[in-house]
């Protein structure tokens, strides 16, 4: 691995505040605080210290305001930004005499203010998007119209997610929850199911067990509104077996400091954490996987996920990054001091080579992964990804995607908004605590496992 930060005008020094690499071409959308949408291609740095760099390839210019989030739809034919004062808009890419160009095809409006954060849906018919209007937005993209409005937060939403088997939905709101909705599609019309996302798990504190067998106190799990930043991006897994939740905020006993943590939620229960990610020392705000799958190295028997390949995911806190797979227990590296402002957004480019991370203080961090650094990529076949339900609708199969709980901390409150209808009911919290000390440096970044059953 190589590469730093890229010291040269992204967008004229003001704040870059997000990213994504198109999944095709491979070609680095930056948005920022200068209203500007700017591509880049990205070059290899040839010599072995020598790290990758960013040559300017154009800019679309349409917004009057600050550019908050980009996202690539599956296909790369449409770009989705979205800004300040609730801008939405939808680049479309055209073919030319001379190659390509990015026009704006839609424009899409109903969010009174800022858009925070967005993602295409894995067929990309549909795009969810989160604002400080409280909301969440389900586009459906084929009418360019709102498909339906998910208004139960209240304050911001600062990340949403969206399962890749299109299960589920999720948003991080800074009124400390976490909600997860359910696709329960209504009638089918002209042969097709329409789509319709209900609240199932609202995450918002946890018990933590008693050790004197007093009452126990019930902690939240995730950062207020004074988290010293706009966003809460979270991320589901390529394969759709968990979802990565940013913005954790634990305390081991009620006297403690609270531990700044991202959370992992497995698909099987997803109405409360099944691992935590502790230890950093300011809160962490972004999550992202690697969208290439990688074969098992079988090195590492304890670890936390029975997986039949190995994800990688990154990690950002304010000014650092931690890179994980799941086949090991520590992270796999750990960049610090990248910089002098709060990171904003991370990426990875489609075949897992380059990671982008944008951040406040105007520039980029650019990484370089060696051939086979990360492992050996492999295609997830069906077989391995997916299987039916009783719904009919694909899962991941229940024996790829148990978590290992090997110590039990915490049970999380969830409220489900339909009671009965949900598939498992929160289990008694373990009375026996695990603390995890805030001081060695190998124990603050060793995940924990959260007892599920």
């Amino acid at each position: 691995m190589k590469g730093g930060t890229v010291q040269i005008n992204w967008h004229d020094t003001k704040p870059v505040l997000t990213a994504d690499f198109h999944p095709l071409s491979g070609i680095l959308a930056t948005g920022g605080a200068d209203y500007d949408i700017k591509l880049w291609l990205i070059n290899s740095g040839a010599a072995q210290t020598k790290g990758p760099a960013a040559s300017y390839q154009n800019s679309l210019s349409y917004h009057s305001s600050a550019v908050n989030v980009l996202r690539f739809s599956p296909s790369g034919e449409q770009l989705a930004s979205g800004a300040d004062g609730g801008e939405l808009v939808i680049w479309k890419l055209h073919p030319t005499d001379t190659g390509q160009t990015w026009k704006v095809f839609k424009t899409l409006s109903f969010h009174r203010k800022d858009v925070l954060d967005l993602q295409w849906s894995a067929n990309g018919a549909f795009l969810i998007s989160g604002s400080v209007d409280n909301s969440c937005i389900v586009w459906d993209m084929s009418k360019g119209s709102v498909h339906q409005i998910l208004d139960s937060h209240s304050h911001y939403v600062q990340g949403v997610a969206w399962d890749p088997l299109a299960k589920y939905v999720a948003s991080l709101s800074s009124d400390r929850t976490c909600r997860i909705y359910v696709n329960k599609p209504h009638a089918k019309t002209k042969g097709m199911e329409k789509i319709n996302y209900v609240c199932q798990n609202v995450v918002t504190k946890a018990e933590q067990p008693s050790v004197d067998d007093s009452k126990s106190v019930k902690n939240h799990l995730f950062h207020d509104e004074t988290l010293p930043s706009f966003f809460r991006r979270l991320a589901w897994s390529p394969d759709g077996s968990f979802l990565l939740v940013p913005a954790g905020s634990y305390k081991i006993s009620p006297a403690s400091e609270t531990v700044n943590t991202a959370y992992i939620f497995s698909r099987k229960d997803l109405s409360r954490p099944a691992l935590q990610l502790p230890g950093a020392s300011k809160p962490i705000v972004v999550v992202r996987f690697c969208p290439v799958v990688f074969s098992l190295r079988g090195t590492n028997p304890a670890a936390l996920f029975k997986l039949p390949y190995r994800l990688i995911f990154a990690v950002a806190t304010l000014n650092s990054l931690y890179i994980y797979d799941t086949e090991s227990v520590p992270p796999i590296a750990i960049l610090a001091g990248l910089h002098y402002a709060a990171i904003t957004d991370i990426t990875w480019s489609p075949e897992g080579r380059y990671l982008a991370l944008s951040s406040q203080d105007g520039y980029c961090t650019l990484l370089e992964f060696e051939h086979d650094e990360l492992g050996s990529p492999i295609s997830l076949s069906e077989e391995t990804k997916v299987t039916g339900d009783e719904n009919g609708g694909p899962v991941q199969k229940r024996e790829e995607m148990i978590i290992d709980a090997t110590r039990s901390d915490v049970a999380a409150e969830s409220t489900k908004s339909e009671p009965g209808k949900n598939e498992g009911k929160l289990a008694s919290p373990s009375s026996t605590s695990t603390p995890i000390s805030n001081k060695p440096a190998k124990r603050r970044i060793t995940p924990m496992a959260i007892d599920p059953s």
